[in-house]
């Protein structure tokens, strides 16, 4: 081996490091490219993202709207996105025999529909572009050191001409420790992606009830969203509300999760024009018993407990409810009162708002201004997106630009 050979680390075996590592390899073959990975997998998170199908990115390709889509970190993916978008991600993959075909709500997928797709195109580049891989390798330090630096393990010290950080996101501030050395800002981390908990709550009892479109707010707020909310047996799941709580992440964080949810069932409703459409259903269908017609179209069963919620038996005529019972029934559609006390993370597939701070990195090249030839990539970056390929899209994205700019300038 040559041990002249320039050296670039890159700390983590994720979908940033290694896409990172095979751009790089393949653009500058004088480089040793080396990724270091603290476990004994690669891409582990590619593998279960999406159902084990891969979520790698989003049908999304006006860089606005894009940027859009990221609670945290809009404007450093304006800039990102402008080297390499979505497009750009299709492009690649298709390149290597990977056909990426966007489904109906956007989200794009491998067309043979598993994750062992994009690993196994990942993998054949870094075999061919002779990547190394240390395993097993906890990074302790990454210390300057004669215009490069040193990377301590727990088994060794190595040393490199630029590292790359690639890690992903940390669940908690100490975990960021190694780092501290460097005197970068750090934004303390908390959950992005989350379910909204109602431990106990009747309305646990429909789990696997889904309504294809509804709209979740923050009492108190002006956060919301809107799409899919799927009943589970400990509250709410479903697109709009892991939307919710990207967007709301920092502030759900700060009531410790413990706060009101307002569902509308009925979003082409409010209080007001629904009070005055339900005139003409009382006398459209004023013979016919409530339960048994429900004009909305929403699951059975949600419709038969928002009647029990509002005190209407099912077997109540429309013509025979009181002014009272149809107040409280519009209230149970259009501004459905739910107590959240906690969350639960998908463990396996947490992301974290917090990371690196944004002023730290040049948009452009994925560099630390403070650290020359030092770069962060992925989620260790204070940015996350919302649920549909937008943090796959970010981790391509910076991962080919650190590539580059090393490729451009070691």
């Amino acid at each position: 081996m040559n041990t002249q050979q320039p050296t670039v680390i890159i700390i983590g075996g994720g979908a940033s490091g290694m896409f990172c590592a095979v751009n790089l390899a393949k653009q500058a073959p004088q480089l040793r490219v080396i990724v270091v990975e603290k476990t004994d997998k690669l891409l582990s998170k590619v593998r279960i993202s999406g159902g084990g199908r891969c979520n790698v990115t989003h049908a999304c390709f006006e860089i606005p709207t894009l940027s859009s889509r990221y609670p945290r970190g809009q404007q450093l993916m304006k800039k990102t996105l402008h080297w390499f978008q979505p497009k750009d991600t299709i492009q690649w993959f298709k390149e290597r025999g990977v056909s990426i075909v966007a489904e109906a709500d956007g989200r794009m997928f491998p067309s043979t529909n598993t994750s062992a797709t994009i690993i196994e195109c990942l993998m054949q580049e870094a075999n061919r572009y002779k990547v190394q891989f240390l395993m097993h390798r906890t990074v302790q330090s990454v210390v300057p050191h004669n215009g490069g630096y040193h990377v301590i393990t727990n088994n060794e010290q190595l040393h490199a001409q630029a590292v790359v950080v690639a890690c992903g996101g940390f669940p908690k501030l100490s975990q960021f420790e190694w780092l501290q050395n460097l005197q970068l800002p750090i934004a303390a981390p908390v959950p992005s992606l989350f379910t909204l908990n109602t431990p106990k709550h009747p309305i646990t009892a429909l789990m696997g009830v889904s309504v294809h479109d509804a709209v979740v707010k923050i009492a108190g707020t002006k956060l919301q969203q809107q799409g899919p909310v799927l009943i589970t047996h400990w509250g709410l799941s479903g697109p709009a509300v892991l939307k919710l709580s990207a967007y709301g992440a920092l502030h759900l964080a700060s009531v410790q999760y413990q706060y009101q949810a307002i569902i509308n069932w009925l979003p082409a409703y409010n209080i007001e024009t629904l009070k005055q459409h339900w005139l003409h259903l009382r006398k459209q269908l004023a013979s016919q018993a409530i339960a048994q017609k429900n004009p909305f179209d929403l699951p059975k069963r949600l419709w038969e407990f928002l009647l029990a919620e509002a005190g209407i038996q099912g077997n109540v005529r429309y013509a025979d409810i009181t002014a009272a019972m149809q107040q409280k029934l519009i209230q149970q559609l259009v501004q459905y009162v739910l107590p959240v006390h906690g969350k639960t993370t998908y463990k396996d597939e947490f992301v974290t708002a917090g990371g690196i701070e944004l002023q730290a990195i040049d948009a452009n090249t994925m560099e630390c201004k403070q650290h020359p030839k030092l770069y962060f990539t992925g989620e260790i970056l204070n940015v996350d997106g919302i649920t549909g390929g937008y943090n796959f899209q970010h981790a391509w994205a910076s991962g080919w630009l650190a590539a580059k700019h090393i490729a451009n300038t070691l």
